[in-house]
């Protein structure tokens, strides 16, 4: 008999450093979930990746107060930042100034290591939406 599945709780929490404090702690109180028992294996499924990358997680929440959980790869926007050399995008995309510059190598970088979690069939298209992204930041996209 399959477990009975009570909810989804999505949250973005840094590698490495999820901790009983908000969004965590209530996000799964709420829903009689074992808050240090996620803290500490989803600190251990983190372990490898650079410490603070912001990370998504879904946690499915069952009936019997157990749960399950999968992270995902960050944001395009954190791959977009670091590529570019950038703490933060623009204010006004596509008004002002741009505020860095990425290479269309880098967007396939980017896109090998994203390709699982997007909704995409191929490199190409992934780079489309990646270059999107980063117009959208106010980030230039080069030849290269």
């Amino acid at each position: 008999m399959a477990k009975k599945i009570i909810g989804y709780i999505k949250l973005q929490i840094p590698a490495g450093k999820a901790n009983p404090s908000p969004p965590v702690g209530p996000a799964l109180g709420q829903r009689g979930l074992n808050i240090m028992q996620f803290v500490k294996e989803f600190n251990a499924a983190t372990q490898q990746m650079e410490p603070g990358t912001p990370t998504p997680v879904v946690i499915t929440a069952f009936s019997d107060r157990t749960f399950s959980f999968v992270t995902k790869t960050p944001p395009n926007t954190y791959f977009l930042l670091k590529a570019a050399k950038i703490d933060k995008g623009s204010t006004t995309p596509g008004k002002g100034p741009n505020v860095g510059r990425v290479t269309k190598s880098q967007l396939a970088e980017i896109a090998k290591v994203k390709m699982k979690d997007m909704n995409c069939t191929t490199i190409e298209s992934a780079v489309r939406q990646l270059a999107g992204s980063a117009r959208a930041m106010g980030v230039t996209v080069v030849e290269g």
